[in-house]
């Protein structure tokens, strides 16, 4: 793990399965995926907390993001309910464009298939950006940790 200061850092983040769910091995893939590579490389400071570091509970609670922050130990920092309405619209222009993308990279020409990924890329940056602004009274977090978080949120939402 990648930290500069291991007490604002994520070391773990667990799925609620009775809220998240279950899905097929693909879709299970891309999460563990998601999970590594936030968990690999983050800046994770709730506000007002002297320091970690964190564990990150994930659930859904009337059609709501639940992030559960503990300390490594379990120790409850702070719970944050996020409407998942300001990422509906990016959400699904992010898998309409991903879709693009892996089907241009089967036939279609270099210069179309970084046209499409510098468009899928905006996408995440400026779904990344929502998130941070949704976040800042809450968790500072860094823009490649709100781009990680971003692409677990996508992935939840991921039907396969």
């Amino acid at each position: 793990m990648s930290c500069e200061d291991k007490r604002f850092c994520l070391v773990e983040v667990r799925l609620d399965e009775n809220s998240i769910g279950r899905s097929g091995p693909d879709i299970e893939h891309e999460r563990a995926v998601a999970i590594y590579d936030l968990i690999e490389q983050n800046s994770f400071a709730p506000v007002d907390h002297a320091g970690g570091p964190y564990v990150l509970y994930l659930s859904m609670a009337e059609s709501r993001l639940v992030f559960d922050i503990r300390t490594q130990d379990g120790a409850p920092v702070v719970a944050h309910f996020l409407s998942l309405t300001p990422f509906r619209r990016i959400v699904k222009d992010y898998f309409l464009i991903c879709d693009s993308y892996y089907q241009a990279i089967r036939t279609a020409t270099p210069d179309r298939i970084e046209a499409i990924d510098m468009g899928r890329r905006g996408l995440h940056d400026e779904g990344s950006n929502i998130l941070m602004e949704r976040l800042k009274d809450k968790v500072t977090v860094d823009f490649n940790t709100a781009r990680r978080l971003f692409t677990l949120i996508c992935v939840l939402h991921w039907k396969g």
